[in-house]
């Protein structure tokens, strides 16, 4: 149930995705980003058409994708301000999210992710309720802000889904003071909600998107998708990764990316999504320590109001792996996307009857 943590999204061994590492291993795995290679430029033009962006930068991971957007969004706005002598070059971030461990994301992440404190090594940056219109409006301010930061279902938080409301009142505020919105889908795009993007189901457009996990069917690869207007900010040579786009990787996500944008397999994602939050809610609905079934799509949590730990532990004794998250009362479920009806039904019923350990 696991999926490598949302990455294995066609689980193991996927027959095409092997012909497809398979082939390209075989010709060039790697040249100097200085080039283009064919399978980087035709992924490229994919995630383009089947998305808002115009341009597409290439890394190796979802932390890397989040730190690049980072320096983007400073770098448009001493761009898009060059009479100025200050700029706006302050970030927004929520609680309970998760942008990655790096030095600049763990930043955007909010303290409250971590069992002991840490000092935010980025200063400038505002946490705000996950959630909370009026505190936002209130903190995304003129001059200051240079960017939004935010996940449309917090995963590593406890699996928390933004409101249509809360993401377009955060893509008004951002046109209004001209700051730009980031939505990081590292975890909850691709094909997880049943929508190819999460933030599809809000109908509210970022100006850029972070992805990775999922992408290359467990190949290490990160993208950051842009609008033209935020790449004209950006100069050849401005950032860099030695690894990222190779041939190998791209191609494989070209693999990847053909089977999971199928309308057919996401509208299967959707339907498996509310078989499982039916299963799970009519065999622990009546259990006192679960106080809530949550997600959408194969993105779901159990709420509990014990630490999650024990169920966790005797679940992967029983032969099902399942994850902790927030702040370690949820149990977070993120199975491969091509997972069954009846595997949903095995893993509802291990859960329920390992449940008398909390």
């Amino acid at each position: 149930m696991a999926a490598g943590i949302a990455v294995n999204s066609l689980g193991h061994c996927d027959p095409d995705w092997v012909e497809a590492v398979t082939e390209q291993a075989g010709t060039v795995t790697h040249v100097s980003n200085v080039f283009y290679s064919i399978p980087q430029v035709n992924l490229a033009k994919r995630l383009v058409d089947c998305s808002f962006a115009d341009r597409v930068f290439f890394t190796n991971s979802g932390t890397e994708a989040n730190e690049a957007a980072i320096k983007f969004s400073r770098k448009f706005q001493r761009h898009s301000n060059a009479d100025k002598k200050e700029v706006a070059a302050k970030f927004i971030s929520f609680t309970n999210s998760f942008h990655g461990r790096t030095m600049g994301a763990l930043a955007l992440t909010s303290k409250e992710q971590y069992r002991t404190p840490f000092e935010p090594v980025m200063p400038g940056v505002t946490f705000v309720e996950y959630g909370n219109i009026e505190e936002t409006k209130q903190a995304i301010v003129s001059g200051m802000t240079a960017a939004v930061f935010v996940e449309p279902i917090q995963g590593e938080g406890g699996i928390y889904s933004a409101t249509k409301e809360f993401l377009q009142v955060l893509r008004d505020a951002c046109d209004d003071v001209g700051a730009l919105l980031v939505f990081d889908e590292v975890q909850c795009g691709l094909g997880r909600t049943g929508h190819l993007w999460a933030h599809e189901a809000y109908g509210v457009i970022p100006d850029l998107m972070t992805l990775a996990k999922p992408l290359a069917g467990g190949l290490p690869i990160g993208v950051v998708l842009v609008t033209e207007r935020v790449a004209a900010a950006i100069s050849y040579g401005d950032h860099g990764r030695t690894f990222a786009g190779s041939p190998l990787v791209c191609h494989a996500a070209l693999k990847v990316l053909d089977k999971i944008q199928e309308p057919k397999f996401l509208t299967s994602v959707a339907r498996k999504g509310l078989y499982l939050k039916e299963l799970l809610t009519d065999k622990l609905g009546g259990n006192p320590h679960v106080k809530e079934v949550r997600g959408l799509g194969l993105i779901v949590g159990i709420e509990l109001d014990v630490r999650a730990t024990p169920l966790v532990d005797a679940c992967r004794d029983s032969g099902l792996l399942v994850l902790t998250a927030g702040k370690g009362n949820v149990v977070r479920l993120v199975p491969p996307l091509i997972i069954s009806e009846e595997e949903l039904e095995q893993a509802a019923e291990v859960i329920n009857k390992c449940m008398p350990v909390l």
